[in-house]
């Protein structure tokens, strides 16, 4: 008897097993026949994996370094966007749905090391924010620090300098994250003051850069909640605060 069942055990392992290969080669090519058309037509671009939407017959991935896109079965036609949907509950944004899941697994894996972060004396709640130090609004934004942080909220700062990577601001940001005192460093940038040109090795300006661009960032400020929610543009302390829960 134990013998047997041993047998028919290996049976099932090896037949799940081929299973999960097979499904797995299968969705690999599907992959390919799908992008295909894009790929030719574009070889620079990179691709994340391809899932299925809630729609029939439309698809979505992303752009290596750039936006999430939705794609049509044959591969023949995309967009970018939002899409909805109606049902009985009224009209909800599948889009925005599925983004908050990407974006709430991104942030997660980020270190706090790579971010500067204003911290309070007991943190009830966070969020990120991606800024360029010469918007008005991140300025404006940066100046409710103080209050947040009386509130209990933790500001943790990615920086998405709008005029892209190698930009002016890109010098001043990656300067300020490589300071000694990068909160100072930053202050001062956010006040129209001059810091120290000091770009260096391993800054992690590019890549939060291109993060924010593949989480749906196409302007500053852009904040992020702990689920992934994008509240893009400025908001008072209180309404913030708020927003967040507290």
């Amino acid at each position: 008897m134990k013998l047997t069942r041993c047998i028919h055990l290996s049976v099932i392992a090896l037949v799940t097993t081929y299973l999960f290969g097979a499904i797995a080669v299968q969705a690999e090519e599907v992959s390919d026949k799908i992008l295909e058309p894009l790929k030719q037509a574009r070889p620079d671009f990179r691709f994340e994996s391809l899932q299925k939407t809630p729609v029939n017959g439309m698809y979505r991935t992303t752009v290596v370094g750039g936006p999430t896109i939705y794609i049509s079965e044959d591969g023949k036609h995309f967009f970018t966007g939002d899409v909805f949907a109606v049902g009985e509950n009224g009209i909800t944004n599948i889009a925005e749905q599925e983004l908050e899941g990407d974006r709430k697994a991104a942030i997660e894996a980020l270190k706090t090391d790579d971010m500067i972060v204003f911290s309070p004396s007991e943190t009830k709640a966070y969020v990120y924010v991606f800024t360029d130090v010469d918007c008005y609004y991140c300025q404006k934004l940066h100046k409710e620090v103080p209050a947040l942080k009386d509130l209990g909220v933790e500001v943790r700062y990615l920086a998405y300098p709008r005029a892209g990577v190698g930009s002016p601001a890109f010098r001043k940001m990656a300067s300020a994250w490589c300071a000694d005192d990068a909160q100072d460093a930053l202050t001062r940038l956010k006040l129209g003051k001059d810091i120290p040109d000091n770009v260096c090795d391993g800054n992690p300006i590019t890549d939060q850069y291109k993060l924010g661009g593949r989480l749906g960032v196409t302007g500053t400020p852009a904040l992020i909640t702990a689920e992934g929610e994008l509240i893009p543009g400025y908001l008072p302390a209180d309404k913030l605060a708020k927003r967040l829960g507290l």
